[in-house]
């Protein structure tokens, strides 16, 4: 048997998204053998997979990063990612396209990069250097140092704060971006980032700066057919291993049993199974409020998650069209005519804002077999205030928002509305509902600093024994290098106990 191996345990891992999928990979890897709960009647969680008439919509994640995290899950069992699938760079990463017609090619080419901000501002030039310097050190404490490392203890938070303190951690994502570049539309392009984990730059630490030296490091990718298509290359890999995954089976409840030594599932279809230990990928207030609801220290847990502030939502468009549009980057971020006002209604207002800024994904720009021949496949989404923020009748007004949104498309993909022959949409109800998402947060809860590292849910419930969790709730949050790099930690603490037991 391999060191670090055991094979006598067994473990449940509650929801097959990334991090699930990652961590039930692990677990089968060091010889535990796991059985992964499924809701819905595909594999993914949020990384969903539609098809109509021929066009293959992916539902998210679409921004694949830090491949060596997914690498390694294949490493593991000395196998190659590349054997299962192959990940494409996507080039720009980003296009940026701003109200007034203003358009930036956000690149992994820092000499491309240099001189679009030098035809911009000289002086901005520089600051942009300097800022890509900060961005690489905190990069080196935030990323490298802390990302796979669970904070159980107040004292393990001690250990960092002078660091974090150093790079001035309590200052936002904008302010810090602001003191290295003056231009307003620069200022929006290197802080655009954490709305992509679902924090607001206004809001979030300027720990999430790190997110641009991760990009330029490793580049941004997209797997061919698909980001589901990566979804499958993982559970092929959990499935040679020895892993059971079991779909349309949603974990309605586990309960602690002999001792508080080990756990009973009961699915949805009143199956029944012990295990040593569960993994939940599932939405972290769900878990502790309804799957371990009869817990007395569960219920004080999803009452505490109520007071948090939870990231915003989004409304989803999947279209398909009858043409090739082709002149148009894999990546597009339209900015409205607000940037922070828009923010603000978003994460603290009360209601819909009347405008809204935009990530366009048009995936057969890289893989064309996503669509028909000749035609294109897209995915649009506006952050939303969740469902706790703005009531609003989503089931009412989406078509007609959805409408709206295709309208302001057109600047970048001609005449779009003509041109679609299939569509659906994803509400913040849709959240709630399908994906079970506490107030249809699409990111759970908000990463800001007083709800990071330590402050934020922890990897491990230290009173409910063999409990843990993996995904956007917990440390180090959401994006796929983080809920990858979620499992990494957790199954680290689980292979631990289980080794003491």
């Amino acid at each position: 048997m391999a060191a670090g191996q055991v094979t006598d345990k067994t473990a449940a891992v509650i929801g097959s998204g990334f991090g699930g999928l990652a961590a039930a990979i692990r677990l089968q890897s060091a010889g535990v053998q796991t059985v992964l709960y499924e809701a819905r009647d595909k594999p993914g969680g949020r990384a969903y997979v539609y098809h109509d008439d021929g066009y293959t919509f992916d539902a998210g994640p679409t921004v694949v990063t830090a491949p060596h995290t997914l690498e390694e899950l294949f490493e593991l069992s000395d196998r190659k990612l590349e054997d299962y699938i192959e990940l494409m760079e996507v080039a720009p990463m980003y296009r940026l396209i701003w109200s007034d017609g203003d358009r930036f090619d956000y690149t992994r080419d820092a000499d491309k990069m240099i001189e679009q901000i030098r035809q911009r501002s000289e002086k901005d030039a520089e600051g942009y250097q300097k800022f890509f310097k900060y961005s690489e050190k905190v990069f080196d404490k935030g990323y490298t140092d802390l990302v796979d490392r669970p904070f159980l203890r107040f004292s393990d938070m001690l250990k960092v704060t002078p660091d974090l303190m150093k790079l001035r951690a309590e200052r936002s994502v904008y302010k810090t971006v602001s003191k290295y570049v003056k231009d307003e539309h620069l200022r929006q392009a290197m802080s655009f980032h954490s709305l992509l984990v679902g924090g607001n730059p206004f809001q979030t630490s300027s720990i999430y700066t790190l997110i641009h030296y991760l990009e330029r490091q490793w580049g941004v990718y997209f797997p061919r057919g698909g980001t589901h298509a990566l979804v499958r290359a993982l559970v092929k890999l959990f499935e040679e291993l020895g892993g059971e995954i079991r779909l349309n089976s949603p974990v309605k409840q586990a309960r602690l049993i002999h001792d508080n030594k080990q756990h009973e599932i009961i699915d949805g279809n009143g199956q029944q199974q012990i295990f040593d230990i569960v993994v939940s990928n599932a939405d972290i207030h769900h878990t502790y409020d309804r799957i371990y609801g009869e817990h007395k220290v569960a219920k004080k847990r999803a009452k505490k998650l109520e007071k948090m502030d939870w990231s915003m939502s989004l409304f989803v468009l999947h279209f398909g069209t009858d043409i090739e549009y082709k002149d148009v980057a894999h990546h597009t971020i339209l900015f409205g005519p607000r940037y922070k006002g828009l923010l603000d209604e978003i994460f603290k207002g009360t209601k819909l804002p009347e405008d809204f800024s935009l990530y366009l994904h048009v995936p057969t720009v890289t893989d064309p077999k996503l669509a028909p021949e000749g035609c294109s496949a897209g995915y649009v989404l506006a952050p939303v205030p969740h469902l706790g923020r703005a009531d609003v009748d989503w089931e009412t007004i989406a078509e007609d928002y959805a409408d709206k949104i295709i309208k302001a498309l057109e600047v970048e993909l001609p005449d779009l509305s003509k041109h679609i022959v299939t569509r659906r949409h994803f509400t913040p109800k849709m959240f709630e509902s399908e994906l079970v998402a506490y107030k249809g947060s699409a990111f759970s809860v908000a990463p800001k600093l007083t709800q990071s590292a330590y402050f934020r849910p922890h990897n491990k419930d230290k009173k409910i024994p063999g409990l843990y969790f993996v995904g956007a709730g917990t440390h180090p949050g959401a994006g796929l290098p983080g809920v990858i790099n979620s499992a990494k930690a957790t199954v680290r603490l689980a292979m631990s106990d289980l080794t003491q037991q």
